[in-house]
């Protein structure tokens, strides 16, 4: 079943920030975290998922990580803080 999400990827509080949109959160933040994806995420060792957002269809989704993406990194570390001011990896309440 496709539960479209988008979701923030960090490498260390405050550090590296890696937004993205899935219909498979679970496994496309398992794909992150064993660097099984080449690119920016790999390369900066963004492995802990530290925002996420179940949205309704694939369409919303991809609208809301432009909307976080075209935000400044200060709004991106609001939206993390406001529900996630400890910065815990989330990957365990996901799967």
């Amino acid at each position: 079943m496709k539960t479209p999400a988008v979701y923030i990827m960090a490498n260390k509080r405050n550090g590296t920030l890696y937004t993205g949109v899935t219909s498979n959160l679970p496994q496309r933040v398992y794909l992150h975290r064993e660097a099984l994806v080449d690119g920016f995420s790999k390369r900066y060792g963004c492995k802990m998922l530290v925002y996420f957002e179940i949205l309704g269809d694939m369409h919303n989704a991809i609208a809301r990580e432009k909307q976080i993406k075209a935000g400044s990194r200060k709004k991106k570390l609001a939206l993390i803080e406001r529900d996630n001011p400890e910065w815990h990896d989330l990957y365990e309440t996901i799967v």
